[in-house]
């Protein structure tokens, strides 16, 4: 099926009445690519107009909880010019036509739902609006600057005569979309940077939503793995027939490193798989062990790796600065800060639904990456791209996980083998012991620092994994050489010379993109550190980072807020202590002000207040919630997040040995959202980053202990 045809089936397949209007300049073939956006380059995307006025927009953008759709929603509807109640979202077919134009593909993933679409979508959306008004103007013999829009309508300002947007849409659709056209000023937005309530909320609330888990079709089995333990290993053998004698087990199905059971449903296939004892051969597999991979991560850090040069410098440019202000140093100081695995840990374990036939494939994916899904699938199916069909479902959580293909070829693969559709579904343990998960690292931060305890130059010497070895079928290889460029940064807003270096260890663990990625670690580490260099220097914290941030910059004046807000120069309660860390990354500045007492390594947490300037927000609602979710996300892996592992297996399980934040321990947040000039940032992964060092340096003010190890729990520290 090639992608042409898929265009035109998708839009014979919307709906009886239903007008189609192509918004910008969809590409022809799959072989093209998307180039990055530049000034002036519209969406490649669809919208229609049905006959009763709905408007569809069909979005490149999975919803994993983060409504991203509802934001791009708004866009549409605020610059179209109609009515909200109007808008529907629809899952785009998988081409080209619908790439994400700042990642070149179909994919949800970096903070760039809505930072790297807002601008596009706001001029395509402006263009169908001025072709709407040209079709109004053709109709009644006027000027099209004496036609207007309002709520859906074109106004004839001559004599007031109205047409909907479901009239005109036949006529429109046949027009060139214009090049250049205006965009509504910001005194008739309707929607932009406006409280709008979730798309996506009513079907949740009433169960009708459907999940990746929620897919029925008729025939359809269920299916459930177990993969070797140790990572590496592959499967030698099974004997089939203890998992067949249970009742409603169709099959047992054989992979490169699994075994599947086929069965008429989850609980039957679950205790068909538990009757099994596979073969494996491990004599590949990882043999790698906490301890010992410690150990290696130091040693590491402590010798240093490839120096990361950014663009437009040289090796010889960075070497240089870093040396020549670290020669001014009348002091030096120096400090490890270490991080362990983590898993994502989404609510909805990995699933997928395939349906395999002689000449294509068709899957149900609750997905963050459907080209490359398709991609991966076509190829293990032998396949041509064009043959695989991806339907997107809402997903329950993703973090990053779901960028991975893995369980969509396993369950390709099953379908293909038994014929008939099946919907399979890894078991909570399985998820656990089967993640890619985010890099342990280990960080070694130097400073020299002049008379007055200040820095005069940073080295950062990072050690872990590279994600771009295991992550997304080695698509992103190319960023881990030289350098493992996702172990470095982000820390560009201190006007400080700063030489990063990276040494991959590797262990055998699939490592991949988690929430926040390098900020995890990095932020973690260069945040602590700060606030160290702050006390050897008798500064108070905040004032020692201010003096670093560069003059009336966006940072300076997030941390100034914070400051505010918090009323951090006010003594607080009695037997309550502050901590205080910042980030800049994907576009956005985040200021945390942590509040907690500690007694006896019971820790509460009382307040934090955050200050975020995201540049433009399109619903300051929704940025609320994604903060308030990144602090919830970011509290659970700071005290408890730990993966360990022990002859290359993973031993946590399940969320009694992986536990996450509850309700009650949940501190009370107040999320300020700052106004600003500057263009959309992202809001979905920057919270993270800097959560666990304002929390580790306020537990410095309460017990006068550094916390340099991840997660707190080491310290024999726990929430109350």
């Amino acid at each position: 099926m090639s992608a042409q045809y898929e265009r035109r089936a998708f839009l014979k397949n919307i709906g009886t009445g239903a007008l189609v209007l192509a918004v910008g300049q969809p590409l022809a073939a799959d072989t093209q690519k998307v180039k990055p956006a530049h000034h002036n380059t519209p969406i490649n995307g669809w919208l229609s107009i049905a006959s009763d006025g709905a408007v569809t927009l069909y979005s490149n953008t999975t919803e994993i909880g983060q409504g991203t759709g509802t934001a791009l929603a708004q866009i549409l509807a605020n610059e179209l010019d109609l009515d909200w109640r109007l808008v529907k979202l629809q899952m785009a077919p998988v081409s080209p036509a619908f790439f994400n134009p700042a990642m070149e593909e179909y994919a949800t993933f970096g903070s760039l739902g809505v930072s790297a679409q807002l601008a596009p979508l706001r001029l395509a959306a402006a263009q169908a609006r001025v072709m709407l008004l040209a079709a109004a103007a053709a109709d009644w013999s006027l000027d099209i600057g004496q036609c207007d829009t309002e709520a859906g309508y074109a106004i004839n300002r001559v004599d007031a005569r109205r047409s909907s947007f479901a009239q005109l849409a036949a006529v429109a659709s046949k027009l060139t979309p214009p090049a250049k056209v205006p965009l509504l000023p910001k005194e008739r937005w309707r929607f932009l940077g406006k409280d709008i309530a979730r798309l996506d909320l009513p079907s949740k609330v009433d169960g009708s939503a459907q999940f990746g888990v929620d897919v029925q079709l008729p025939g359809l089995l269920v299916a459930t793995v177990i993969q070797s333990p140790r990572f590496g290993g592959r499967l030698l053998d099974v004997d089939a027939s203890p998992a067949l004698a249970v009742k409603g087990v169709r099959q047992v199905v054989k992979l490169h490193n699994a075994v599947a059971v086929v069965a008429d449903g989850y609980w039957a296939a679950r205790m068909g798989l538990a009757a099994l004892v596979p073969r494996w051969d491990t004599s590949q597999a990882s043999q790698a062990d906490t301890a010992g991979y410690a150990k290696a991560l130091l040693a590491g850090a402590q010798s240093g790796g490839g120096v990361y040069v950014r663009r437009n410098a040289t090796l010889e440019d960075v070497q240089q600065a870093y040396a020549q202000a670290s020669s001014q140093a009348s002091k030096r100081h120096q400090a490890f800060y270490t991080v362990p695995f983590l898993s994502h840990a989404t609510m909805e374990p990995m699933n997928a639904t395939a349906m395999v036939g002689l000449e294509g494939a068709t899957l149900w994916l609750p997905t963050q990456s459907q080209s490359l899904a398709r991609e991966v699938v076509a190829k293990a199916l032998g396949l041509d791209p064009g043959n695989v069909v991806i339907n997107t479902t809402l997903a329950g959580g993703g973090f990053g996980r779901r960028i991975e293909s893995d369980f969509a070829v396993q369950a390709a693969l099953i379908a293909q083998q038994v014929g008939k559709p099946v919907k399979l579904i890894w078991s909570r343990e399985e998820d656990m012991r089967h993640d890619y998960y985010r890099p342990a690292a280990a960080i070694q931060l130097q400073a020299s620092l002049d008379a007055q305890g200040l820095p005069l130059a940073l080295r950062f010497d990072v050690a872990s994994e590279a994600i771009a070895a295991y992550s997304r079928e080695g698509l992103d290889a190319a960023r881990a050489l030289p350098v493992n460029t996702a172990a470095i940064g982000p820390d560009r807003h201190y006007d400080v010379p700063i030489l990063h270096t990276a040494k991959t260890v590797d262990a055998g663990v699939p490592v991949g993109y988690w929430r926040s990625v390098r900020a995890s670690h990095n932020t973690f580490a260069l945040e602590s550190f700060l606030d160290e260099l702050a006390v050897l220097a008798g500064v108070d914290g905040v004032e020692y980072k201010r003096r670093l941030l560069v003059d009336g910059g966006r940072e300076q004046r997030a941390l100034d807020r914070a400051v505010e807000l918090s009323a951090w120069h006010t003594q607080p309660a009695q037997g309550r202590h502050r901590g205080m860390a910042l980030i800049h990354a994907n576009g956005t500045v985040v200021v945390h002000v942590v509040e907690l007492s500690e007694e006896a390594g019971a820790v509460k947490l009382h307040r934090i207040t955050t200050v975020v300037d995201c540049g433009f927000a399109v619903n300051p609602r929704n940025v609320r919630a994604q903060i308030e979710g990144g602090i919830a996300f970011g509290l659970s892996a700071a005290f408890y997040g730990e993966i360990t592992v022990h002859n290359g297996a993973v031993q946590q399980s399940n969320f009694h040995d992986y536990p996450l934040l509850t309700l009650a321990q949940m501190p009370t947040v107040t999320v300020e959202i700052l106004d600003s000039d500057a263009p959309a940032g992202g809001v979905g992964e920057e919270a993270v980053g800097p959560l666990a060092p304002a929390v580790a340096n306020a537990l410095f003010a309460a017990t006068g202990k550094r916390m340099r190890d991840l997660p707190f729990s080491k310290a024999g520290l726990s929430l109350t």
